[in-house]
């Protein structure tokens, strides 16, 4: 029975769900590219974590993007923030956002 739920959650995880969900604050939370910021007020910074890798198996890059894009957006919301822009490549599972205050 312990193989069979091993297995089960490994399948899950390749296959692509995703176990990061949006939050009401992450909702209202925007993404853009460092070089698009302006006029924002700087307010933090969010590093997001996930498991880069599941069982052995090397997860796929657009997965694991979402994933830290959503923690990030997740973080900024409870900041008080309403963007987020990356300030490093994922390494390791692991992402660098800043987080924004931006006119709408």
């Amino acid at each position: 029975m312990k193989n069979f739920l091993l297995a089960a959650f490994a399948a899950g995880a390749i296959t692509g769900c995703t176990w990061v969900q949006l939050t009401a604050e992450g909702k209202n939370v925007s993404l853009v590219s460092i070089d698009l910021i302006g006029n924002c007020e700087r307010i933090g910074r969010a590093t997001s974590k996930t498991l880069g890798s599941i069982v052995m198996v090397e997860r796929g890059g657009g997965r694991l993007q979402e994933e830290l894009l959503t923690l990030a957006r997740n973080e900024a919301g409870r900041m008080g923030g309403n963007t987020v822009a990356p300030e490093s490549l994922i390494d390791n599972g692991q992402q660098d956002f800043g987080v924004y205050n931006c006119p709408r």
